[in-house]
């Protein structure tokens, strides 16, 4: 009896040997882990799909969501018209089109990445990033040879900001406000407007300088002068911004019904829709392409002009301008419809200021590191027509409230220097 019980153990330990139970869990074990484990190859899946995934997520918000982007195919198209045909005219028009797109989406890169950076940072941003359409133009022309583009595309930049831009926020929002007088921080326009008035006396001396034949060498102490004050204003436009954002903040806070400063917290809370480096990628990208662009686009002026029948001045003072303030223009509008008028206020005279303060003077400084005579005489006429322009602005402004009429006023004179450069 013992041994049949021995081996009846032994039998049953010898069945749970073979017993296919263990092969079953050691099968499972096997199918359960993931495949090429050893070489990290699933992972590296992953990341290539997410990356993937990623870029065309960024893709899509920023060539797609907006409407205006319909019209990036005629940088490309004005390239392969100029490539097969030369006509200027067409390559004037197609690379002014295919700009519009692109510049709205810089302005839009740059907001985005102002998310991650800070209000000071995003306001450094702003300022360097905001006309960053005209001055590459600017350099482009500048590079070329063509002094008068250059001075005549920046002043028009101003222009169009000062009446065009502006006239069109205060027309729109005093329409949709008829009812009230639309108000705003006085203090942040008059600061902008002496601003202005500086910028207006850097361009005034030099022509005086010249027009009364009162320099002491003939055709070089403008240019010196010129030089010197373009310094003088990059200074003064610097200790602007590091004044702006960070001493007075409270200076440039909105105004209310009341009259009072309210806090410059956004009730919108607002989120990024890309992240920090798909921002810099962004504006890498969009920055080249309005370079190239922007070659073509110069190149072509002349050719265009005569194409068309149109004044060279016309052309740099009115549809250049008008091109590179697209984006800022539609902004402002919308801001002033919405009642947010110091934003409206803030790109509109913020830009003019940024270009008479930092672009003219940096053109000047640039021109002289590349050996062109680039300096402040814009000539009797266009330093005229600024200084009345400044001059009408800062009137409009110094009460602090807006209406649907000061628009429309700023809107006509605006028409009144747009015929006034059609026959020059």
């Amino acid at each position: 009896m013992g041994s049949l019980a021995g081996k009846s153990r032994l039998d049953i330990e010898d069945l749970r040997l073979v017993s296919p139970q263990p092969i079953v869990g050691k099968t499972s074990s096997l199918e359960i882990a993931p495949p090429r484990s050893f070489f990290g190859h699933g992972t590296e899946d992953l990341g290539c799909k997410s990356i993937l995934s990623s870029i065309f997520r960024s893709t899509k918000i920023a060539l797609f969501s907006n409407k205006l982007n319909l019209l990036i195919p005629c940088g490309p198209l004005a390239i392969l018209v100029d490539k097969l045909t030369n006509h200027h005219g067409w390559v004037f028009f197609l690379s002014l089109l295919g700009i519009i797109p692109l510049a709205e989406r810089l302005g839009w890169a740059t907001e985005q990445l102002a998310f991650y950076t800070g209000p000071t940072v995003g306001g450094l941003l702003n300022a360097t990033f905001g006309n960053a359409t005209e001055l590459i133009i600017s350099m482009h022309a500048l590079k070329s040879g063509m002094i008068r583009v250059v001075q005549q595309s920046l002043l028009g930049s101003i222009l169009s900001n000062m009446l065009l831009v502006l006239g069109c926020a205060l027309l729109g929002g005093g329409i949709v406000h008829c009812k009230r007088e639309q108000v705003f921080n006085k203090s942040s326009a008059a600061m902008n407007s002496g601003l202005l008035l500086m910028a207006v006396m850097g361009l005034l001396f030099p022509a005086v300088l010249h027009f009364t034949h009162t320099e002491m060498h003939f055709g070089k102490s403008e240019l010196v002068l010129s030089r010197f004050s373009s310094c003088v204003m990059l200074v003064a436009y610097g200790a602007y911004i590091i004044f702006q954002l960070t001493n007075q903040k409270n200076l440039y806070n909105p105004i209310n019904e009341e009259g009072t400063q309210t806090e410059g917290v956004s009730a919108d809370n607002e989120e990024p829709d890309i992240s920090k480096w798909e921002s810099i990628t962004w504006l890498f990208i969009l920055t080249s392409l309005i370079s190239v662009l922007s070659e073509y686009l110069v190149n072509a002026i002349e050719g265009a002009s005569v194409a068309m029948n149109i004044p060279v001045a016309f052309i740099s003072v009115i549809l250049l301008p008008i091109v590179g303030n697209a984006a800022e223009h539609a902004g402002a509008v919308m801001f002033a419809v919405k009642d947010k008028l110091d934003i409206s206020l803030g790109v509109a005279i913020g830009s003019s200021t940024q270009i008479a303060m930092f672009g003219i003077p940096f053109s000047v400084v640039v021109g002289w590191i590349m050996g062109r005579p680039m300096d402040l005489n814009f000539q009797l006429f266009e330093t005229a027509t600024l200084v009345m322009t400044v001059l009408v602005v800062a009137f409009m402004l110094q009460e602090g409230t807006s209406n649907y009429f000061k628009g429309l006023m700023l809107l006509l004179c605006y028409l009144i220097v747009a015929a006034s450069f059609l026959y020059i």
